[in-house]
């Protein structure tokens, strides 16, 4: 959601809540049918508020699966992607991962000497 998109919603809510509490004070000076015509109005104005942030959390739920969905499938191309270069090049790989194997062990052995 965007910052204006954002600011256009809650403007939006502060105006429904502002006219619900408006229409409750008027409400209170009231009796009778007027009172119970009004309270209605707050209530209606007050279910329209809740759907349209249910309607907004819906949106935003929406979007939030749709950026996981699609980090999945990046990191599912990614593993692919390993998995295609090291079939490939088995040998470089597993040159690599020796070599790397080594210089730990190289760093782990002169790390126990110093303590002598």
């Amino acid at each position: 959601m965007t910052d204006t998109s954002r600011d256009n919603v809650v403007d939006e809510m502060s105006s429904m809540v502002s006219d619900a509490q408006d229409m409750l004070q008027r409400a209170n000076k009231e009796t009778g049918e007027r009172a119970r015509e009004m309270r209605s109005q707050v209530e209606s104005k007050l279910l329209k508020a809740k759907l349209r942030l249910q309607e907004l959390q819906g949106q935003a739920m929406d979007g939030a699966r749709a950026a996981a969905s699609q980090a999945m499938d990046r990191g599912r191309a990614a593993a692919r992607v390993t998995d295609d270069y090291v079939r490939e090049n088995a040998w470089q790989a597993l040159g690599a991962a020796a070599l790397i194997g080594l210089l730990i062990g190289i760093a782990v052995g002169r790390g126990g000497r110093d303590d002598d």
